[in-house]
């Protein structure tokens, strides 16, 4: 009996294994063992050992694309946390209607297409003629070129990210509507006002959504590719917008791999992200030790 119900979940799990190996596990080893060639797709396979790593270390575009990616990463991930959780505590206090209609809108967007987002960047953050710089002109601000100016790429890529911050405001919402009562009631009755209540209280309460987070955008923010690469690096848009202030890390892999066909180079550049995320989540589990508080402890 314990066999055939062995054999039973097997069958039940083998679809995700299947995946899994092929569609990860799989590419992964494939791509560790062409990090350590000179493939191109054209002519053949040269086992190269570690060059690849030694010239991606040497590589000044991968220092400015790992520069730029960690940067907008920095100001992203801030960012995204604060806004959608200050716009979680305003569905947490609105009447349960309100809240449904406008947990909808805010989730809403997410589900776009990231290359329509890109196009639609574009047409907002255009310095001449964008919906945004038009509407700072109706207070008399002189909008920046959003999608030229070095300095601005990259805080219009955070500003558009809130495009799409809807999945965030849901995990705080539900995590707002588990705090206990009871709990806002007794330091009101201690007489903490309501800064204190909320630094107190709620954020301890929602500090694993907030630590999940933090982790997902992270990891998310570090492999930005879709919508920067529509904006700056689609064929009609290279020549006009190509900044190498816009060069993220996953667009200059992408490059490698399929513009100059560079597979054995590319792969040792996947490698190497996925050692720098790996390090980052670490270092961010360790410190939640710290900060991160659960209710059974």
């Amino acid at each position: 009996m314990a066999r055939r119900d062995t054999w039973a979940a097997y069958g039940f799990l083998s679809p995700w294994i299947i995946g899994f190996l092929v569609f990860l596990a799989g590419p992964m080893v494939a791509s560790l063992v062409l990090s350590f060639t000179d493939y191109d797709a054209l002519t053949g396979t040269e086992f190269v050992g570690a060059d690849n790593y030694r010239t991606l270390l040497g590589d000044p575009r991968v220092r400015t694309s790992l520069g730029n990616t960690l940067l907008y990463t920095a100001l992203h991930v801030p960012v995204t946390m604060v806004v959608s959780l200050a716009l979680a505590l305003l569905l947490h206090r609105a009447g349960r209607r309100s809240a449904g209609f406008f947990r909808t809108v805010f989730y809403l967007p997410t589900v776009t297409p990231k290359v329509a987002v890109g196009v639609l960047f574009l047409l907002l953050f255009n310095g001449q003629s964008g919906l945004v710089n038009r509407t700072l002109g109706l207070v008399g601000l002189d909008g920046p070129d959003w999608t030229v100016d070095p300095s601005w790429i990259k805080p219009g890529l955070v500003l558009m990210g809130a495009w799409s911050l809807g999945s965030t405001v849901i995990i705080y919402l539900a995590a707002l509507q588990d705090v206990p009562r009871d709990l806002h009631e007794a330091a009101q009755m201690d007489g903490a006002s309501a800064w204190r209540r909320f630094r107190a209280v709620t954020v301890p309460a929602i500090s694993g959504a907030l630590f999940f987070t933090l982790i997902i955008n992270t990891i998310s923010s570090l492999q930005t590719f879709d919508e920067v690469y529509t904006a700056f690096y689609g064929s009609a848009n290279q020549q006009t917008y190509g900044s190498d202030a816009a060069l993220f890390y996953v667009v200059y892999l992408f490059q490698q791999a399929f513009q100059f066909l560079h597979i054995g180079y590319a792969s040792a550049l996947a490698w190497l992200l996925f050692l720098i995320i790996m390090v980052v989540t670490l270092v961010q589990v360790r410190l939640s030790r710290r900060f991160v508080h659960y209710g059974g402890g």
